[in-house]
C-alpha cells in the first residue's frame, strides 16, 4: 500500500496538505526567530506528501511543550483544523478511510510538532 497508497494521496489532499505545510514554514521563515520552526514545517511537509510508510514518534521536555504552545496559538490549530476536516470527509467512504486516517495523523502532528520524529 506505500507507493500506491502515496501516489493516490498525492493526488487527492496530500498535495494541498504538504503545499498548507510549505507556506506556514514559510512564513515562519520570515523572522529570524522563527527559523527554527520554518524548518520543522518543512520536515513536516515530506510527511504531508507521502505519508504512508512513515510513523510519528513523539517526544520531548518542557522547551518542547513551549514550542508548542507557541505554535499552537499562530499556526497549528489552522493547519489541526485543515487535516481533521479533509479527514472526516474522506472517512465517508470506506476506501477513503485509510486516507481519512493519514489526515488525523497529520492533524495530531499539527497540534504537537516539537518533540516529534518521523520514522
Amino acid at each position: 500500500m506505500g507507493c500506491l497508497g502515496n501516489i493516490i494521496w498525492f493526488v487527492f489532499g496530500g498535495f494541498l496538505s504538504g503545499l498548507s505545510w510549505l507556506i506556514a514554514g514559510c512564513l515562519w521563515c520570515i523572522t529570524i526567530i522563527g527559523i527554527p520552526v520554518g524548518l520543522q514545517c518543512f520536515k513536516f511537509a515530506g510527511l504531508s506528501f507521502f505519508p504512508f510508510g512513515k510513523e510519528v514518534v513523539y517526544g520531548g521536555g518542557a522547551g518542547s511543550l513551549l514550542l508548542n504552545i507557541i505554535w499552537l496559538l499562530f499556526s497549528g490549530i489552522f493547519l489541526a483544523i485543515e487535516s481533521a476536516v479533509i479527514g472526516a470527509i474522506f472517512c465517508i467512504t470506506i476506501i477513503g478511510i485509510p486516507f481519512g486516517l493519514q489526515h488525523f495523523k497529520i492533524a495530531k502532528l499539527a497540534l504537537m510538532p516539537f518533540g516529534a520524529s518521523i520514522k
